[in-house]
């Protein structure tokens, strides 16, 4: 089995080595990722630049792929240019931070899956829901065992859906266990603050707080808060089937003769 290694935290952060370490231990993994953090890019690709490729080393060995691009510019680089075979799972992360509720939006480490996605290879995204991660390990483990019953249950993961999982960080013995969700509706009320420099020029920086809503545990925010793993499918088709069904009778095609008056 092979398994294509990405993330958007770069190709020198802990939570990829972690990540690669435990998959190395039940498949081939290739890895590419950004040369330096792309956090909340979203799912941005490059257009207007080259892009370049080295190789990365750590303690004298060589590691992986270093791409001075995106998230999603790794992925594409890793199935199209780099491996010779296509992998049969790509695995983002271990991500600083969790992507639960409105943050899969911002997400590198979702979008580097979801561009597998795009690209019909089975996928998931890890993150652990901590900015000073303690217990990386737990997540390793739980890395492994997705990995495991993605590529022994990939018929049944459609085409266009990936799994988006994130891990408390706790100690293992702390987790209450693991949980199938939904994406949660909390959100941030953020804003640029505005500062200024040590010559007096304005500059702005972005603050704000999450606006927890989701009290349910089958959300994927109210799982994490109350100590489970949570394991959410998504997709990138974003059509809202419940408005479209009532938006029939708009009569949107009748606005085309409205233009001729």
């Amino acid at each position: 089995m092979r398994i294509l290694v990405s993330n958007d935290d770069g190709i020198d952060s802990i939570g990829i080595q972690i990540l690669a370490k435990y998959l190395s231990e039940i498949a081939e993994v290739t890895v590419v990722a950004p040369h330096k953090e792309q956090s909340a890019v979203g799912h941005s690709i490059t257009m207007q630049v080259p892009l370049r490729i080295s190789q990365y080393f750590r303690n004298g060995e060589f590691f992986g792929y270093a791409v001075d691009g995106t998230p999603a510019d790794c992925v594409k680089m890793g199935v199209r240019n780099i491996m010779n075979t296509p992998p049969d799972l790509v695995f983002s992360g271990i991500n600083h931070g969790s992507n639960t509720a409105i943050n899969i939006i911002y997400s590198g480490t979702v979008s580097a899956a979801r561009e597998a996605a795009i690209m019909d290879v089975p996928s998931v995204a890890i993150s652990i829901a901590s900015t000073s991660i303690q217990n990386f390990d737990f997540a390793g483990k739980i890395a492994q065992i997705m990995a495991k019953l993605v590529l022994s249950r990939e018929n049944d993961l459609p085409r266009g859906t990936l799994l988006n999982v994130n891990v408390p960080d706790l100690p293992q013995e702390e987790v209450q266990g693991i949980l199938l969700t939904k994406q949660g509706k909390s959100k941030w009320d953020d804003v640029y603050e505005e500062r200024k420099d040590p010559y007096g020029r304005n500059y702005y920086w972005l603050k704000g707080d999450l606006i927890e809503v989701d009290k349910d545990l089958d959300t994927d925010q109210a799982a994490v808060r109350n100590k489970y793993v949570s394991v959410t499918p998504i997709h990138f088709d974003l059509t809202d089937y419940t408005t479209y069904e009532k938006m029939k009778n708009w009569e949107i095609e009748k606005l085309f003769y409205e233009t001729k008056l």
